[in-house]
């Protein structure tokens, strides 16, 4: 038996994507087989002189670079990298031909003489070697702009295999690219000394006639769209291997993102366990749910033993650089003997190329592209280097309305000159501004939807936890939603770009509207709706797995303690339907703003008509979704309840209020649904959910005020048919909004008693035969408490950023429809924040959602650097005694806790106090429960 000469075993870890083809014509004379001592016998006395190595650039353009003759591969790779100054060059490699004139990629950690055996002869060319999936995860303009010079010499050399129609599209940018707006005469000269496609005779003239629609388009646009376009090509980044299965047909292996790639079929990394070749013999062994036990190794015939090994190192780099988080660590040699190849990837992977790029602060100036909106682009910040996401005080600690970590004020510049500047020279009219608000909560949505069609992929493509039929229907539905959102957002960014002034000079036409923008997509987003209406069974489909398979329990619940789930997971699958919301309720605005004779007017009146249509078909299922996330929200949050999720039930209010027992006033957290009213105790271990205590059924209750009664401010009673208890609220609006919701729900039960009594929990009905006037006043028993504290040190960490905690620590409430007002009034942008004792600002990237502030460095971050919770915040203009002088300056108050907020136009400033009013307490809710008479007592749980 032959020995095994390669094997890696796939670590299931997160995705990426493809390799790219190339040709070159630098030929090395390493031959296959030849002993390493004799390539470097044979070159020996040329060695002490040193290396002059010959290197082609994406430009075509060759240099040379002079090195040690024992350099190692990196060195050379190094030198190349600083001399054109790339920073994200992990995305790139050098490649040579050997004899066989196979693509060989040259190793970093070997000798450049064991590689390649007259490597002065030799043509190196600089390529790219790892593909992203998404142009918009290169940062780097320049990056982007040898990416596309990629595509331009795949186009050239016939790698890139597209329609006629696609190619003349791509080589209209690349000609837009090179020469500026279109020109006949210029056209035409360019073309016929460049050229940029195999036959681009037969499509000159389409070429052209395309060219005519980029006016005003930068260099750094058009990089973008070449790459837009390039990347929806089957053949984008593909390199193929020819190789033949057992029955001796002809196959293509390639190496993708997702795993690799036989012409006939893809095998994701998360179904292969193992890849090794044996001589020429390729390996694949598969998970045996793949295929079944008895055929879980593919095999392949390649070529030779050579291209079956580059083939295999491919393989090795591409899972590597796409899916593992840290670089894989170098294999200990053996003392003796070794077996198999030790070859392993030896660059950083795309995760920490990615974190590098953006935390060092390396980015240069723009290459060649237009000065960025200043509203837009990094303002100096100062953040705690020790950063924890959103949890909320822990008991007896006064609440920290802004989280950790504190936006402190050392060392950050004042931004006033250069956002009055800014006023200055940006449009002031106010429908530019409703249409950057698209912009800008366009942004964040798209942000939203990578928590699922990125983050939540990665994490359950890792571990393998997904069942297939799970993973089809989640991602086959929120996959084309996600990418219609990213052409969409790139058609808004470029309008606005052109509105403000961004792009080149000589722009024609009127680009100071949004509503032909508007008016399209809304149009295509009817192809959706199928799309949209699946999120029901979708949202369903996910709850049940996650009950019936532990693995994605286990990484659902730590994949909601990830600082990028900012929210509950299932949150973000309602994003989709919400949105249209959104459009319907910014089209208003602008309608409501537009004269009828308004150039405008026209296109945004049918675009909201488009997209009220769809609105309205999807109104009553996003109402049922809504309901159906916060049930299982809750059914994660609460320990004590089973099937609250049961059908038929809805959700009405759930909050604070302080419960009557033997020891005085006990804070407690209520509960209200349509058939029952729970309330629970908080936890005292890490894991702060709620226990539990008692469960009422609606049928038969009775509400009535009761504060003369008590003696209790705000006290009412309810009567139910197994008990009487007494509770307050901190305020007469509180009380007033309780009792209401209760009389509503308790009319709602009575149209489905029998429902009602199949679903409550009889475990947690009191059994005692108290008469219903007599008042509960027990001391909840100590073995309940110990049974909370039992289950709740069984869970391993718990969500701190779920309403039920900041209703806890406000003591206040929230119901289904404020909940449905908040998701009315999402709202993202930049602020500046006012330091405190200081007169600097700084500026934050702000969204508002779940009665929550989320601030972010910038709108690139992937996760929220500290929260703030709104509810029981007033919002008002400064008064005198703050002391600010400024424009469209708002402020946020909770007892002591004050902060200052800047806006950069009235219509911003507006929409913000809106936005926060809809969220922040009344002055009534505001009011603490102040106990007098002989209620005033005080007690333990």
């Amino acid at each position: 038996m032959g020995e095994i000469e390669g094997t890696y075993r796939s670590l299931q870890t997160p995705a990426g994507t493809r390799l790219g083809a190339q040709y070159n014509t630098g030929i090395s004379t390493l031959e296959p087989g030849q002993s390493l001592s004799s390539a470097m016998g044979a070159g020996g006395k040329g060695h002490s002189r040193g290396l002059q190595i010959r290197v082609q650039g994406l430009d075509d353009a060759q240099e040379f670079y002079d090195l040690e003759s024992k350099a190692d591969g990196q060195t050379l790779h190094n030198e190349v990298f600083r001399r054109i100054n790339l920073i994200e060059s992990d995305y790139f490699g050098l490649e040579f031909q050997n004899l066989q004139m196979n693509w060989v990629w040259l190793e970093p950690t070997k000798l450049i003489v064991k590689q390649v055996r007259r490597p002065m002869n030799t043509l190196f060319r600089l390529s790219v070697k790892f593909f992203p999936p998404d142009p918009g995860q290169l940062q780097e303009e320049f990056t982007r702009y040898l990416f596309s010079l990629q595509i331009k010499r795949d186009l050239i050399e016939g790698r890139l295999n597209c329609t006629e129609n696609t190619a003349a599209l791509l080589a209209s940018h690349l000609v837009q690219s090179e020469i500026g707006d279109f020109d006949d005469i210029a056209d035409r000269e360019f073309l016929k000394i460049n050229k940029l496609l195999p036959h681009q005779e037969r499509v000159q003239e389409k070429i052209m006639e395309i060219h005519r629609r980029h006016i005003g388009q930068t260099p750094a646009e058009t990089d973008f769209q070449v790459l837009e376009i390039a990347r929806k090509l089957e053949m984008y980044g593909v390199r193929f291997h020819p190789a033949a299965d057992r029955e001796g047909t002809k196959i293509n292996l390639a190496v993708a993102h997702m795993g690799l790639a036989p012409k006939i079929n893809t095998f994701n990394w998360s179904k292969i366990r193992k890849l090794s070749f044996k001589r020429k013999r390729f390996l694949i062994k598969l998970h045996p749910e793949v295929h079944g036990p008895h055929q879980d190794t593919l095999e392949f015939l390649m070529g030779s033993r050579d291209q079956c090994k580059i083939f295999w190192k491919n393989c090795v780099e591409h899972h590597s650089f796409f899916r593992l988080l840290d670089q894989p660590q170098p294999k200990t040699k053996a003392v003796f003997f070794s077996r198999g190849s030790s070859f392993r990837y030896s660059g950083r992977t795309q995760k920490q190329l990615v974190d590098y790029v953006r935390d060092s602060g390396l980015r240069r100036t723009p290459y060649q592209s237009p000065q960025p909106s200043p509203f837009n682009t990094q303002g100096p910040l100062c953040l705690s280097p020790s950063f924890q996401m959103s949890t909320l005080s822990l008991p007896g600690q006064a609440p920290s309305p802004l989280q950790s970590p504190i936006l402190n004020e050392v060392g950050t510049a004042r931004l006033e000159e250069d956002e009055e500047g800014r006023r200055k020279r940006y449009p002031t009219d106010k429908a530019y501004f409703i249409a950057k608000e698209i912009l800008t909560t366009e942004r964040t949505y798209l942000k939203d939807l990578e928590v699922i069609t990125v983050w939540f992929r990665s994490a359950v493509i890792k571990e393998n936890a997904m069942p297939e039929g799970l993973m089809t229907l989640l991602f086959s539905n929120i996959d084309p939603i996600y990418e219609f959102h990213r052409g969409f957002l790139k058609e808004i960014d470029q309008r606005l770009a052109l509105w403000e002034g961004r792009s080149n000079a000589h722009v024609k036409g009127d680009y100071q509207r949004i509503g032909d923008v508007m008016l399209h997509n809304m149009c295509a987003l009817k192809e959706f709706t199928g799309y949209l209406q699946k999120h029901d069974e979708v949202l369903t489909e996910l709850e049940k797995s996650t009950k019936r398979v532990k693995k994605l329990e286990t990484v659902y619940k730590e994949f909601e303690l990830q600082k990028v789930c900012y929210l509950p997971l299932n949150t973000f699958l309602l994003k989709p339907i919400q949105r249209l919301m959104h459009y319907k309720l910014i089209l208003e605005r602008l309608c409501k703003h537009y004269a009828p004779q308004h150039r405008d007017y026209d296109d945004c009146k049918e675009a909201l008509k488009e997209v009220a249509e769809i609105a309205a078909q999807l109104q009553s299922s996003l109402i049922r979704l809504e309901n159906f996330q916060k049930l299982t929200e809750l059914q994660r949050d609460l320990i004590g309840i089973e099937n609250l999720t049961a059908p038929e039930r809805e959700f009405i209010r759930e909050g604070c209020l302080y419960k009557l027992t033997k020891k005085g006033l006990q804070q407690r957290m209520f509960f209200l649904f349509s058939d029952m009213l729970l309330y629970t105790s908080k936890g005292v271990t890490a894991t702060n959910q709620f226990k539990v205590h008692g469960q009422l059924p609606l049928h038969g209750m009775i509400v009535e005020e009761s504060e003369n009664e008590w003696s209790v401010p705000h006290c009412f009673t309810i009567y139910s048919a197994q008990r009487t208890i007494v509770v307050a609220a901190s305020s007469k609006v509180e009380m007033n909004k309780w009792i209401e919701d209760l009389n509503m729900a308790i009319d709602m039960s009575k149209k489905c008693q029998e429902k009602s009594d199949l679903l409550l929990d009889p475990s947690l009905c009191d059994r005692s035969n108290r008469s219903s006037d007599e008042v509960s006043l027990e001391q909840e028993s100590e073995d309940d408490m110990n049974s909370s504290r039992c289950s709740l040190e069984k869970q391993s960490h718990h969500r701190a950023n779920t309403t039920m905690h900041v209703c806890w620590h406000r003591n206040t409430s929230v119901s289904m429809s404020d909940h449905s007002l908040a998701v009315e009034n999402q709202l993202s942008g930049y602020l500046l924040r006012k330091f405190k004792n200081s007169n600097g600002w700084q500026k934050l990237w702000v969204v508002f959602t779940n009665f929550c502030l989320f601030f972010y460095k910038t709108h690139q971050d992937d996760f929220p650097l500290a929260s703030l919770p709104l509810l029981g915040y007033t919002v008002s203009t400064p008064g005198e005694s703050d002391s600010i002088h400024k424009e469209y300056v708002f402020k946020l108050q909770f007892k002591s806790h004050v902060y200052f907020f800047r806006a950069e136009s009235e219509y911003t400033f507006e929409r913000w106090m809106e936005v926060i009013k809809s969220a922040a307490s009344s002055a009534g809710r505001m009011s603490l429960l102040v106990p007098k008479g002989p209620a005033e007592m005080n007690g333990g749980s």
